[in-house]
């Protein structure tokens, strides 16, 4: 075997500290001096034996604080229901069924249809709805359920 042809090694071993005086890195073994590092290991979120931050800050307590559970809103306009077939009745299946909302926003929020825009399809609605929409649809002769 000759030196040129060796395979070439890309990864540097692991420093192998506190292994005596054959190891090449006797005394101290390569921890410097002293102190809390040289003894042991120390978790990543030590803050110097101060009070953790989990501990300073206050609790959360209350109602309403706990945002992940809560439901958005979730507007969708009336131009927007144009794309509908006449006397449709709306609510959130027909929504995904026909692509105007995903079917995760469809369950993770609260759907309301908007008065903006103009709507030319007589529907059904059975889906919360603002004044100005309510309008619009029963001026087209579509109903609005509750």
């Amino acid at each position: 075997m000759q030196l040129h042809a060796l395979p070439k090694i890309t990864e540097k071993r692991l420093r192998r500290v506190g292994r005596g005086h054959g190891s090449g890195r006797n005394k101290t073994s390569g921890r410097g001096t002293k102190g809390q590092k040289a003894r042991r290991d120390i978790p990543l979120n030590f803050e110097g034996g101060a009070l953790s931050i989990t501990k300073r800050l206050p609790f959360l307590r209350g109602k309403g604080k706990n945002k992940t559970l809560k439901k958005s809103f979730f507007g969708i306009n009336v131009s927007r229901l144009n794309s509908l077939p006449a006397k449709t009745v709306v609510d959130s299946g027909v929504l995904v069924k026909h692509n105007i909302i995903s079917a995760r926003k469809a369950k993770n929020s609260n759907i309301k249809i908007l008065g903006a825009g103009k709507l030319s399809v007589q529907l059904v609605i059975k889906l919360p709805v603002s004044a100005g929409a309510q309008k619009k649809i029963e001026k087209l002769g579509g109903a609005v359920e509750k």
